[in-house]
């Protein structure tokens, strides 16, 4: 195995990688020119967007590659891993796969859950079409990522299929200082219903390492996908994610992200919805302190009539850190009687946070709905002083204005994430490890998160203390 920098990639990395893996012919030359494209690709294409990102703060210099990493597992995630036994998972640590739980009934049925390099050798025609769907041209790391990916996880949920337990797909970059570039795929076959929950953990790391991840996801007709992506790096390291999904008609996507982990998090998201009835919404918490910086684009492409597309960006800011929110509502000709919308807020506790917010629209027909928002502010004074005067200290004030700014939010949300998300919130708010369990602790949230809406629960006992 031999060892790269990234700034220094080339063809011989790249027949290295394919000829470890036995990849066919076809693979090996899209490796290649996609490579061919990565080189001659600035970090943003777009001038506008060029001027506020901080992509830049990727050093390739500093960022080592290989065909494979060790598999190690870290002690932090031990107990993490011993709660998903008896869970659907695959665990990834580094480029390496190491455990896949699918039950017997699961696979009888069809659930494909596999490395990238299993699926490239038995679900041939599926991974063909979800590269070639990639156009390298379009950014610098999705033409990276098509040409030096050394690991991935595919998922295929077949036709008329409703899993009742959500996928649990965990991966962790190994501790010997390599990146991952991963490549990721999900099949939602036609009338399929499933979970998919993504975890993203690094241990502390001397040197810059990256997790840099291509994920495509193509739902079908009728097919619905509750995807949930928790990012939880350590602050030493970079998580690049380049995500593009396909919907075909009246299918419906509902994503989730809380980023809060890597210093550095640059989020590209494209929403395709190519088939008439398609519904697409995405609902993104961010929460950086430190230096962390926060780079998302969230594009919504609406290519056929009565489509419907929801994005929700919030933003907690503290200390030096930063986010830029990017997005664009794209309405094509043959896409009347959409409806789209487009939101970014943040909201700063500290004088040198930082928060930029460029939504855009582009609309090429008559009779849809487009909307879009943004908002950056400070914590009103006003409101810290009266909730002090309520006997709560400064930071409990501002602990109890944040919950409220993500409350809209938050209803959104499946009981379980919203739990996941109050856990992790109030896991940075003290410092502590980010990571994400089912014990007790975490057991009190989701108690609290099932009652705090149930209306009937409450009418119910009314009459019963009548």
């Amino acid at each position: 195995m031999s060892q790269e920098i990234l700034s220094k990639i080339d063809e011989s990395h790249i027949d290295e990688i394919s000829s470890s893996r036995n990849e066919p012919d076809w693979l090996k030359n899209y490796r290649k020119n996609s490579l061919s494209i990565y080189a001659t690709l600035p970090i943003e294409i777009s001038p506008l967007y060029n001027k506020y990102t901080d992509a830049k703060r990727l050093n390739p210099e500093k960022i080592s590659i290989a065909s494979s990493t060790k598999d190690t597992i870290p002690d932090f995630l031990q107990r993490r891993l011993s709660e998903l036994e008896n869970e659907i998972c695959i665990i990834q640590i580094g480029t390496n796969i190491h455990r896949i739980n699918l039950p017997d009934d699961l696979k009888s049925k069809g659930l494909v859950i596999s490395s990238i390099s299993d699926a490239i050798q038995n679900n041939f025609e599926l991974v063909k079409k979800a590269l070639e769907s990639s156009n390298s041209n379009d950014d610098k790391f999705t033409a990276l990522n098509n040409a030096a990916f050394n690991s991935g996880v595919f998922i295929h949920i077949p036709k008329n299929i409703v899993i009742e337990k959500p996928i649990h797909f965990l991966s962790c970059l190994s501790d010997d200082g390599l990146s991952t570039i991963s490549r990721n795929i999900i099949f939602a076959d036609e009338s399929s219903k499933a979970s998919v929950v993504q975890e993203l953990y690094s241990s502390k790391s001397e040197n810059q390492q990256a997790y840099l991840e291509l994920l495509n996801t193509n739902v079908a007709a009728n097919a619905e996908l509750n995807i949930t992506t928790l990012q939880m790096m350590d602050q030493s390291s970079v998580n690049f994610s380049t995500r593009r999904t396909d919907m075909a008609q009246d299918s419906k996507v509902n994503w989730y992200s809380g980023l809060f982990g890597s210093v550095l998090s640059r989020y590209k998201i494209d929403y395709y919805l190519n088939g008439t009835g398609a519904t697409s919404n995405e609902s993104e918490v961010v929460f950086g302190n430190n230096d962390q910086h926060f780079d998302i684009q969230t594009n919504m492409n609406h290519q056929s009539p009565s489509t419907e597309a929801r994005v929700v960006e919030k933003s907690i800011l503290r200390n030096r850190s930063k986010s830029l929110f990017k997005g664009m509502i794209r309405i094509k000709e043959n896409a009347a009687k959409s409806n789209s919308f487009l939101s970014g807020r943040s909201i700063l506790l500290d004088k040198n946070a930082k928060s930029d917010a460029i939504p855009g629209l582009e609309i090429f027909t008559n009779d849809v709905k487009a909307t879009h928002s943004a908002s950056v502010a400070q914590i009103d004074e006003e409101q810290i002083f009266y909730l002090k005067t309520r006997c709560l200290s400064h930071e409990e004030a501002e602990r109890t204005i944040v919950e409220g700014f993500l409350e809209p939010l938050s209803r959104k949300m499946s009981f379980q994430v919203r739990a996941w998300i109050s856990y992790l919130i109030e896991s940075k708010w003290e410092n502590r490890e980010l990571t994400i369990n089912t014990d007790e602790e975490l057991a009190k949230f989701v108690e609290i998160e099932e009652t705090r809406y149930n209306e009937d629960a409450e009418i119910e006992q009314h009459y019963k203390y009548r």
